[in-house]
């Protein structure tokens, strides 16, 4: 079975996909803020705090996605009996941890 061809249901309230585009909006924004920066050769701390913010937007939108995984598609995908979920969804975690 490859990584989209799973037997449980997989569906995304239309709050969660607007929630998950409106975190990743701002993530775009900060780090359009980053580069404008550093083309405006600005000073270095404040790029690195805007890079904090470009970082901390990023973990907190995966924070998001996990939780709404683990709470829907992980419950769902248990209750179908399709136990290769938790272990994608550990290799996800490894790699999102990096």
């Amino acid at each position: 079975m490859s990584n989209t061809e799973h037997t449980h249901r997989h569906h995304h309230s239309e709050e969660h996909r607007r929630e998950v585009s409106n975190r990743l909006a701002r993530a775009i924004g900060h780090l359009q803020k980053v580069k404008q920066m550093v083309e405006n050769d600005e000073d270095c701390s404040d790029v690195l705090v805007q890079l904090a913010a470009v970082k901390s937007a990023i973990n907190n939108t995966g924070k998001v996605i996990l939780k709404n995984h683990m709470e829907h598609c992980i419950v769902h995908a248990v209750e179908d009996g399709d136990t290769q979920m938790i272990d994608e969804l550990n290799a996800a975690i490894d790699k999102f941890m990096k």
